[in-house]
């Protein structure tokens, strides 16, 4: 069986800010023809985007597709609710572990995966200001090692 090849679309930086990520999955996402047509465009964005459930099921709320160039009439509302496809097992997994205290469900990734639009989604923790602080503080740390041992070796 060959490899898939994997091209991001769209990448959600303020949940890795936002969240503790504990656990990640892979969902389908149900698209109109003109949805996919804008994605292949890199026409994305997850930044306010969130997940909910409804019945049982998975939607993703706000997440932001533009509408195609020539899509006319078939094109749909760019800020609509999609419903995720997981697996009924998979689902009644996250909201198990969802209902738990300062767990939330959130969109991390959004990528085709040969020629299917996937997202990632990942189960995750609320971070507090200063957990936040200190990932700041380590990054700006690494910066200035990665700085420090480029000036010496030119």
């Amino acid at each position: 069986m060959g490899k898939e090849s994997i091209k991001l679309i769209s990448n959600n930086k303020k949940a890795r800010h936002d969240y503790f990520i504990e656990d990640t999955y892979e969902a389908g996402i149900s698209l109109a023809g003109t949805e996919v047509k804008s994605l292949r465009m890199g026409k994305c964005s997850l930044k306010e985007s969130f997940i909910k459930d409804s019945k049982g099921e998975l939607f993703i709320y706000n997440m932001h597709i533009s509408p195609y160039e020539k899509g006319n009439i078939f094109n749909k509302d760019p800020l609509r609710v999609r419903k995720l496809l997981l697996h009924r097992f998979e689902i009644n997994k996250l909201l198990g572990k969802a209902t738990a205290k300062g767990y939330t469900i959130v969109p991390l990734q959004v990528y085709f995966k040969g020629s299917l639009v996937k997202v990632q989604i990942g189960l995750a923790k609320g971070k507090k200001l200063y957990d936040k602080r200190e990932d700041i503080a380590k990054k700006d740390l690494r910066r200035e090692a990665e700085r420090d041992f480029k000036v010496k070796n030119l």
